[in-house]
């Protein structure tokens, strides 16, 4: 498992936030307040530094969960698949829900971006356990 491991397993994380936000974009600039263009698209687009900023987060996360599954020799699929969700539903998602609640987000938000959390840190765990 080593860096390009952790390249692969953030793309994989990257390429599921692709899907799961297209499947989820109007839901999602509803709950988070995203004002929409005539298109149905956001009105003022992010830019390519949020994508930036999204990859190197993820980047982030899958070299922790590297570390993190190396210090305890998760080291087969099945093992990869579990540790990703746990870490997924019990430490991310949970952490976003904490900082919606303070800052009075929709409850549909907490569970668009939760789920992306969980989806997101299981298919890290996957793919790790890969290599």
């Amino acid at each position: 498992m080593g860096f390009v491991a952790v390249l692969v397993a953030a793309l994989g994380a990257f390429v599921f936030a692709l899907i799961w936000y297209r499947i989820n974009m109007v839901a999602w600039m509803e709950a988070a307040g995203v004002e929409k263009g005539d298109d149905g698209t956001p009105k003022t687009a992010p830019g390519i530094s949020a994508h930036i900023i999204s990859a190197v987060g993820l980047i982030l996360v899958a070299g922790m969960m590297r570390h993190m599954f190396a210090q305890a020799g998760i080291d087969d699929v099945t093992k990869g698949f579990l540790s990703g969700l746990g870490v997924g539903a019990f430490i991310a998602s949970p952490w976003i829900i904490i900082n919606y609640a303070y800052a009075m987000r929709p409850g549909k938000l907490c569970f668009i971006d939760g789920v992306f959390a969980i989806g997101g840190c299981t298919i890290i765990g996957v793919i790790l356990t890969l290599f």
